[in-house]
């Protein structure tokens, strides 16, 4: 219960930080704008195209007598308009993350740099840390998908499938949310994605907390892009509890002695680690 507590308090912190600093806020609203016209074109599209698309899906129906002709392809263009926009909803954070790497990633060092203990970030091109934010969306939609999946099948057990299933679908929703929102911080630090996953489900209650009340938040779009600034601050800041300074530069020793990636430039020598600010209210001994 402390930590479902603590993760919606790093999602208050989040937009009380971005909302004292109002260029940071207009500035981390600019990938999410952008993303949800793109997402709103697309969806006008579909919807103009459906009824062809349900036309052209079903010649069979070609010398059906009315009613019938009408209520199958009004129905299965009501299915696909519904998948459209049920995909929109599942990929909109993911897009808007890896459109917004820049502006988010510039958003997280800030807000390192405002908490102290900022972390040296590693040195990769930006084309390379694109490929990787691309490639871990992926693999959290492909288990988001799968829950998905296992979720819709129980949503026809009677009683549960209408009341406990869809709790669980808003909560795990909730959990990959944070994966997302975490995602750019944690790579700051330089933890990998499967580390990443475990590090949260270690923490269940905190990213439950933090996660599920935006994904209640989410449903309404303009509100996804008021609040994707502070949901991205305070993802950092439940980042610095998840991983602790000593932390990171133990992740930071373990790069080193890997090797640099490939296509990195060379690493600049290292700069004194900052120092925490002590008295984080939200931190975990």
């Amino acid at each position: 219960m402390r930590d479902l507590v603590a993760g919606t308090k790093y999602l208050i912190e989040g937009q009380k930080w971005v909302a004292r600093r109002g260029r940071w806020w207009g500035f981390g609203m600019l990938p999410a704008l952008l993303a949800l016209i793109g997402y709103v074109v697309a969806l006008a599209f579909l919807a103009a195209r459906s009824v062809d698309l349900a036309d052209w899906a079903t010649p069979f129906a070609d010398h059906w007598s009315s009613p019938w002709q009408g209520l199958l392809r009004d129905a299965l263009a009501a299915i696909v308009f519904g998948g459209g926009l049920l995909l929109s909803l599942l990929t909109f954070t993911a897009v808007t993350l890896l459109v917004g790497q820049p502006f988010y990633e510039a958003l997280c060092a800030k807000v390192d740099e405002t908490e102290g203990g900022a972390p040296t970030p590693p040195d990769t091109p930006l084309w390379r840390e694109l490929l990787i934010a691309v490639r871990d969306s992926v693999y959290v939609l492909v288990r988001v998908a799968a829950f998905g999946v296992v979720l819709f099948a129980c949503g026809f057990i009677p009683v549960l499938g209408q009341t406990v299933v869809p709790a669980l679908g808003f909560l795990v929703s909730g959990f990959f949310l944070t994966v997302e929102l975490t995602a750019v911080a944690l790579q700051r630090r330089r933890v990998p994605q499967p580390e990443r996953i475990r590090l949260l489900r270690s923490r269940l209650g905190l990213a439950l907390g933090f996660g599920t009340p935006l994904v209640l938040a989410f449903l309404v779009p303009l509100v996804t892009v008021l609040a994707m600034p502070g949901a991205v601050a305070g993802a950092t800041l439940l980042a610095r509890d998840l991983v602790p300074p000593a932390e990171e530069a133990a992740a930071e020793e373990e790069a080193a002695a890997e090797g640099p990636e490939p296509g990195a430039r060379p690493a600049a020598p290292a700069a004194p680690a900052a120092q925490p600010v002590p008295g984080n209210p939200y931190a975990t001994p």
